[in-house]
């Protein structure tokens, strides 16, 4: 070890180590996403195939039969997709760069993990007292749950947004968010700082997790709705319109259908809300402890509740069934941006009694 150089010095070293290989575990699920379009592209070449099989046969003499073969192609295509992200480990698709996107993250994030705890064993408490703090545990959680969940529905399509977001995060909270270590305040010396802070963290992973799903939900939502559209079209249309748009990335016609994700999606957003309420509950009784009020309308308070509201609404919006779909989905991406506008912008721009960032 060179002389002079700390805990925090070392921990920053591992976070930087984990954000480079974060990004490598970027690349190869970008790789495994253009290798899936490939393997789309195969799939399509050969249901054509054997429509143009049947048409020579004399199968589909009007087109009728054809095109009611293309709509049963396509939700076999779903069923498998769905049957795959419920496959238990042994029995998945054997995706070679997915496979080394994963191991790449979970090495990154075993690094991840050592600069949180250097962290918090150099400030002697728990790693989560000011911003840069609560971004390098929040990251953290949210690979943590990417990969625990992984145990139980094949993900792996996610990585590249998973990975994406936390290079993002995690990069520019040691570039701009950084602090060196320093006392915590008196309202901050609380059993509830362990709780509170860690709790939202936790839920906020569970949130983003969601925002991936509803954001490729709506990308598949597009993509079906103009399959259909293409396929029910009249029998002498000409290729404009629907059947000649294009449909979106190719590598989402061997994910799960738009309904499966929002299904995913909306699990994870209700137990991230239940956290998320405690959260709220937690931060008033920590509150009442620290200025002698539950509640004061503070900036801080505020948005909590706001983010409580919208995420309500989400759950409430997905339970009736006209508010399914794209509108719910929105609805999720839009808590999740409200989540990341309490983190950064509340934070460093408004005044109130929770001015905790560590920033100057």
């Amino acid at each position: 070890m060179p002389d002079g150089l700390s805990l925090d010095d070392i921990s920053r070293l591992l976070v930087w180590t984990a954000v480079a290989i974060y990004a490598l575990a970027f690349i190869a699920y970008a790789i495994d996403l253009g290798r899936r379009s490939d393997l789309a592209i195969q799939q399509k070449d050969a249901a054509n195939q054997r429509q143009l099989v049947g048409a020579v046969a004399g199968v589909s003499a009007s087109g009728t039969t054809s095109r009611g073969g293309a709509l049963d192609e396509m939700r076999a295509q779903q069923q498998a997709a769905k049957a795959e992200l419920e496959a238990p480990l042994a029995h998945r698709t054997r995706y070679l760069w997915a496979r080394i996107g994963t191991a790449l993250t979970v090495l990154g994030f075993l690094f991840h993990v050592g600069g949180d705890v250097l962290r918090g064993v150099a400030s002697g408490r728990v790693p989560w007292s000011n911003m840069y703090e609560f971004a390098l545990t929040g990251t953290m959680l949210i690979m943590a749950v990417y990969l625990v969940v992984l145990f139980k529905y094949d993900l792996r399509f996610l990585g590249t947004f998973i990975t994406g977001l936390v290079v993002v995060l995690l990069g520019g909270t040691v570039i701009w968010f950084y602090t060196a270590v320093v006392p915590l305040s008196d309202p901050l010396k609380s059993v509830w700082l362990v709780i509170h802070v860690f709790v939202a963290s936790l839920s906020t992973a569970l949130f983003a997790l969601a925002f991936a799903l509803s954001a490729l939900q709506l990308m598949q939502a597009r993509r079906e709705r103009l399959a259909i559209e293409a396929l029910t079209a009249p029998a002498d249309d000409t290729g404009a319109g629907a059947a000649g748009r294009r449909r979106g990335p190719r590598f989402l016609r061997t994910l799960p259908s738009a309904e499966v994700l929002e299904s995913l999606a909306y699990r994870f957003t209700i137990i991230g809300f239940i956290f998320w309420t405690f959260t709220l509950i937690a931060g008033s009784i920590w509150a009442n402890d620290a200025w002698g009020r539950y509640w004061g309308f503070d900036t801080k308070e505020v948005w909590t509740f706001v983010i409580w509201v919208l995420y309500a609404g989400y759950i409430h919006a997905r339970a009736t069934r006209g508010w399914r779909g794209t509108r719910s989905a929105w609805l999720s991406i839009i808590g999740f941006a409200a989540v990341m506008f309490n983190f950064t912008i509340v934070n460093m721009f408004f005044k109130g009694l929770h001015v905790y960032s560590g920033l100057n």
